[in-house]
């Protein structure tokens, strides 16, 4: 049996490895020319990569591997889980996948090329996330955030359609709905994670609410106006993903004169994670019809690891090319000497944690003063403001996820119902936003992830989980300081952590054993609610 599992792995992975590389270079140069026909080309490639998981003889055969019981290397055994997990998913009719991936393509294209109008002017994304954060025009931020979701009025009922897809091809497997299946497929128990949002919503309910408070009191003299008559758009964000700049605070002028680029390397390079040679190969400013937001992909699993950005030289920014730098630095450190299929990450919840754990660090006094950014005086000074400006981050983007979590969740148990109105009931209840009078829009279609990335965003919280509770393993046990909230600038041990206990692993653990044995403890919030909640 070991032996049949061999040959398979070792014929996937041949058929996989050169052509994987090339559909992933190709989706890399669309997202920087915008051109449609690069997206179809990258569509055509991903598509023969996605067929390679159909071959339903090789399903019969790994799913009798997967049962076997005469199978005692662990590695192989892993591999075959892996496998077994990417093909269940594919066994689907060839024209619905097909249909499935161009829909998603030219979704995909729409937002790329998209570019709000207010007034007849052409808005990217970074200008209108720079108009919510600095007007304080009412009327203006009113049409500039209206502008912003009309994206979703466009796509909407193409959504709509790629869901109903997507769930026959579940239902087909086997699976009550295509949310259901991916968890499953990914190693997640649904009944588990809706465990764990259940409590999270009760460990960050009363502080939300006293946070919001607080935000709203502030934002309602920034506006000159009652705080019952605040909406959506008056909260510095698209989706209030983020948390208002409320505290006296001016990061951005920090990186007003920085290159973000030196900074990044700097950061990685002191703590033993070189990623110099990354760097030269990502793509990290604006163009026309680039894609505009941010993300990192392993083009191969032999090195070859790129970061598009959209950098402006900002805080926002900065924390962002710290997090993908995290996905890069997970992405390289991962040992060369693992078998192709294990040269990856446990989850992707667990690049998420070492991209988040970096991408905090813009909030950290410590770690502005160790990067020259700041003089010792301004620690102190900084120190609480940004503190609490952390909490705010988090305590909102809690709250956000768990909207998506549960929208997406109810849309793919029933795509019929009123979308529209199950979306502003969970932005009422979990983040507090008053519905704009008279508004029955498709909001939830503005956002990517609902559209491209399905059953995804739930990750983002587990990751801060298990970013907060690598961060104070890193604190406590491995660097033993006494230290308030250090920056790692400069522990070389940190790095050595993580990349030997952590990042070199790939894929060779199951995520819950990867951080049983990094942490010694399972997946717990206790960390996150010491960091952001005061429990």
């Amino acid at each position: 049996m070991e032996e049949r599992a061999i040959k398979l792995i070792d014929e996937v992975v041949n058929e996989l490895k050169d052509l994987s590389r090339e559909a992933s270079l190709a989706y890399f140069n669309a997202s920087i020319s915008g051109d449609g026909k690069d997206y179809q080309r990258a569509s055509e490639l991903q598509l023969q990569v996605e067929k390679i998981f159909t071959d339903r003889e090789k399903f019969k055969v790994l799913s009798e591997l997967k049962n076997s019981e005469e199978i005692s290397d662990e590695v192989i055994k892993r591999q075959i889980e892996i496998l077994y997990n990417s093909f269940a998913e594919k066994q689907i009719d060839d024209e619905l996948l097909t249909e499935i991936i161009n829909r998603s393509t030219e979704i995909e294209k729409k937002f790329a090329v998209y570019r709000a109008k207010v007034d007849g002017e052409e808005l990217t994304d970074n200008q209108i996330d720079e108009i919510l954060k600095t007007s304080t025009d009412n009327e203006k931020l009113r049409k500039t955030w209206e502008a912003s979701k009309r994206i979703g009025e466009e796509i909407a009922g193409d959504v709509l359609e790629l869901v109903k897809l997507r769930n026959k091809s579940a239902k087909d497997l086997g699976f009550d709905n295509y949310h259901e299946m991916s968890l499953k497929l990914s190693e997640q128990d649904p009944e588990e994670l809706d465990r764990l949002f259940d409590e999270l919503d009760n460990l960050t309910a009363n502080a939300f609410a006293q946070r919001k408070n607080e935000i709203d009191e502030f934002l309602s003299k920034r506006y000159g106006v009652n705080k019952s008559e605040l909406m959506p758009q008056h909260y510095q964000d698209k989706f209030f993903q983020q948390g208002p700049k409320i505290y006296d605070v001016d990061l951005d002028s920090l990186f007003a004169d920085k290159n973000l680029e030196r900074l990044t390397r700097k950061y990685y390079n002191s703590i033993g994670l070189d990623i110099s040679d990354l760097l030269e190969k990502s793509d990290l400013y604006e163009k026309e019809g680039k894609y505009q937001h941010a993300y990192c992909t392993a083009i191969d699993r032999d090195g070859d690891v790129r970061v598009l950005c959209n950098i402006k030289p900002n805080q926002q920014w900065m924390s962002t090319m710290l997090h993908e730098f995290g996905h890069a630095a997970y992405d390289k450190y991962v040992s060369p000497k693992l078998p192709w299929l294990l040269r990856s990450h446990a989850h992707i919840f667990a690049t998420e944690a070492i991209a988040m754990l970096f991408g905090r660090m813009t909030l950290n006094a410590n770690w502005l003063y160790e990067m020259g950014l700041i003089d010792e005086s301004k620690i102190a000074e900084l120190r609480a403001p940004l503190e609490k400006s952390l909490q705010t981050e988090q305590l909102v983007f809690s709250r956000w996820v768990q909207t998506v979590y549960r929208f997406e969740r109810e849309m793919y148990r029933n795509p019929d119902q009123d979308l529209n109105t199950l979306w502003q009931h969970l932005v009422e209840k979990y983040q507090g936003l008053k519905k704009p009078e008279g508004r029955n829009k498709p909001d939830w279609a503005a956002k990517i992830h609902i559209a491209l990335y399905p059953a995804y965003y739930h990750n983002y919280i587990l990751g801060e989980l298990l970013a907060s509770q690598l961060y104070f393993y890193i604190k406590d046990k491995v660097l033993k300081t006494e230290k308030d909230s250090p920056g790692f600038v400069g522990e070389k041990d940190a790095g050595e952590y993580l990349k030997n206990l952590f990042l070199s692993y790939g894929a060779v653990f199951k995520w819950d054993k990867l951080i049983k044995n990094a942490t010694g403890e399972e997946l717990t919030p206790v960390y996150y609610a010491k960091q952001f909640v005061g429990e």
